[in-house]
């Protein structure tokens, strides 16, 4: 259920209302507004008539939410999330606010050379974040693994030599203490969407969360696996479209620029776009990218590598430095004309 506490509702009064919560068998989570606080609930929502809590000193309305995820829903926040970044060599970022924000990285990491020469050339275009790519992924048969506890500490100083945040792949709920360390943002793959023993861990860490769209999961699925993140107290979760499989063949997947207005019109979380995984190739990835600014994305997750051609995985899909820098010009001019900065 969602309640909605009048304007000027006093402390008592919404501890009442939880503490009528709390005895009927519900989870309470709360968020405060600007004008409103408002309680999710969840639990045993059928079983209760919504007029017992309407009647309460201090409620606007409380009506059961129908949909199958309640915390990460529009009505649940209306106002949007702001997820904020600090650190002291990276200055302050957020994410969901006036400002479009840049991810860039190689796919994997390679040596730290070619990666500190990406972070150069990425910070030097207006990248905010350093993504340190595990690809091929964890799952792969060929043996390659993801970064172990060294390369994280390695992306860390790279990323500190030019003020970069970090942006870390996770996949064992196990790795949540190392890389709360090193990592400022905590991504969950595709793959992973749906792991639920990865997504409560994730619920109770201190990390904001990037959650990636299932190659064939619904806005609707991606949502819910968004309430088991929110469920357990972490309420810095941010979104990720990439891409979704369908008949097409002439790009790796088919890049679902609708997913975000909708997104934005069924929830308060903020969205990335990721044009990289979702197209598999370059030419088709820069595109992509500015069609996602101008579709309302909060920013996007680009692959960029100092040489592609070379690359020792996902070369094709990677952007040169060249083509990161004049992306990131032509943002400038696209933000300003949908409300957005750079």
């Amino acid at each position: 259920m969602i309640i909605v506490m009048e304007q000027g509702a006093t402390e008592e009064q919404v501890e009442q209302v939880i503490g009528k919560l709390d005895s009927l068998g519900f989870s309470v989570h709360r968020s405060t507004g600007v004008v409103h606080t408002v309680l999710g609930a969840v639990g045993p929502a059928e079983l209760v008539d919504p007029n017992e809590f309407n009647v309460m000193e201090g409620v606007k309305q409380c009506r059961r939410e129908m949909s199958p995820y309640k915390l990460s829903s529009r009505g649940f926040k209306p106002e949007g999330t702001v997820v904020r970044f600090k650190r002291e060599r990276a200055g302050y970022v957020e994410i969901g606010g006036s400002e479009v924000v840049l991810m860039a990285g190689p796919s994997s990491v390679e040596s730290e050379h070619q990666l500190t020469r990406t972070a150069e050339l990425a910070a030097r275009a207006g990248a905010r974040f350093l993504r340190a790519g595990a690809h091929p992924s964890e799952s792969a048969l060929n043996g390659q693994r993801g970064l172990d506890a060294e390369g994280i500490k390695m992306v860390r100083r790279v990323a500190d030599l030019f003020g970069l945040f970090v942006v870390a792949e996770i996949s064992d709920p196990s790795r949540i203490p190392e890389l709360e360390e090193q990592a400022d943002l905590l991504q969950v793959s595709s793959a992973n969407m749906q792991n639920h023993l990865l997504l409560h861990a994730l619920g109770k860490c201190a990390r904001p969360v990037l959650l990636k769209r299932g190659i064939a999961a619904t806005v609707e699925e991606l949502l819910v696996s968004a309430d088991h993140v929110l469920a357990g107290g972490n309420y810095n979760v941010i979104l990720c479209e990439r891409g979704i499989r369908t008949f097409e063949t002439f790009s790796r997947h088919t890049m679902d620029i609708a997913a975000i207005p909708a997104v934005h019109k069924l929830s308060h979380l903020p969205i990335l776009a990721d044009p990289s995984r979702a197209t598999g190739r370059r030419d088709m990835a820069i595109p992509m990218a500015r069609a996602a600014i101008a579709a309302g994305a909060d920013g996007l997750l680009l692959e960029v590598h100092s040489d592609p051609d070379h690359a020792a995985s996902e070369g094709a899909q990677a952007v040169r430095p060249e083509q990161f820098s004049e992306l990131a010009a032509q943002l400038k001019l696209i933000a300003p004309a949908v409300g957005r900065s750079m």
